[in-house]
């Protein structure tokens, strides 16, 4: 029987969300409980935050968590905006044992990859055909890429190089407001990005999200290039909804 509903925890910087979640609908169930990122964000004291959040909504079927981080196999390769004790640490392990669970009940993945899965099922139909990649613009910018609705998982596209500089450290969302540029400029930036971009993995859809979609409208249409640009339906909660339908499906095993 599939599983109607599920938990997904998403692990950020400065935040740790979780919710429950429709799985049918893609849409969170009451209200996400969130809690400030601790710092430092070491594997011990997020996890101490994750089963708290887990025990709060008294959920005891499989959860799904994102991490910043390339994950392989429940363990984490590297880590942007969090410790870089999370290097190397058996995630997937360390929150089963944490949550009393099992492995198998614990499915750990890149939060873009979550966020990406969450809109692939629930999102624009048209992403499920052909190559979409989903860009999330935040504190760095993440990626997931798909083809034919199938994830090719940890693509890392926010580094790459463009005119000397990383990627991210351009064209994020947080250098946006760290410079204080105005969408139109910002959107030069993103545009020069998704352009060297398009040309290495040839999409047919980008998929554009994080907080910054919510404005979507004032940069959006200034993009002018080859690929559709469509914009995340499910925002934020993106990562929260991945994950749990990665749990339930058991999707790291």
């Amino acid at each position: 029987m599939t599983a109607t509903r599920g938990f997904g925890i998403d692990i950020g910087g400065s935040g740790i969300k979780g919710a429950l979640v429709d799985l049918e609908q893609g849409q969170l169930i009451g209200d996400r409980h969130r809690i400030e990122t601790p710092q430092p964000s070491t594997p011990d004291a997020v996890a101490d935050v994750v089963a708290e959040i887990v025990r709060a909504a008294e959920w005891d079927g499989p959860v799904g968590v994102t991490l910043p981080a390339v994950v392989k196999r429940g363990t984490a390769h590297t880590a942007a905006n969090i410790d870089h004790k999370w290097i190397g640490t058996d995630a997937e392990t360390l929150f089963a044992k944490r949550l009393g669970k099992s492995v198998e009940e614990v499915t750990m993945l890149n939060d873009a990859d979550a966020a990406g899965l969450a809109e692939i099922r629930f999102g624009d139909a048209a992403a499920r055909t052909g190559v979409t990649a989903l860009l999330t613009f935040g504190t760095g910018i993440g990626s997931a890429l798909f083809h034919d609705g199938k994830l090719v998982p940890n693509t890392e596209f926010g580094h790459l190089e463009v005119d000397g500089h990383d990627a991210e450290k351009r064209a994020a969302a947080s250098v946006k407001d760290n410079e204080g540029l105005s969408y139109p400029q910002w959107a030069k930036r993103v545009h020069r990005y998704l352009s060297v971009l398009e040309n290495l993995i040839w999409p047919d859809l980008f998929i554009v999200g994080g907080g910054v979609s919510k404005k979507a409208e004032k940069w959006v249409p200034l993009l002018d290039i080859r690929t559709p640009v469509a914009v995340a339906s499910l925002q934020n909660n993106a990562g929260i909804v991945g994950a749990a339908a990665a749990a339930a499906e058991g999707a790291g095993h």
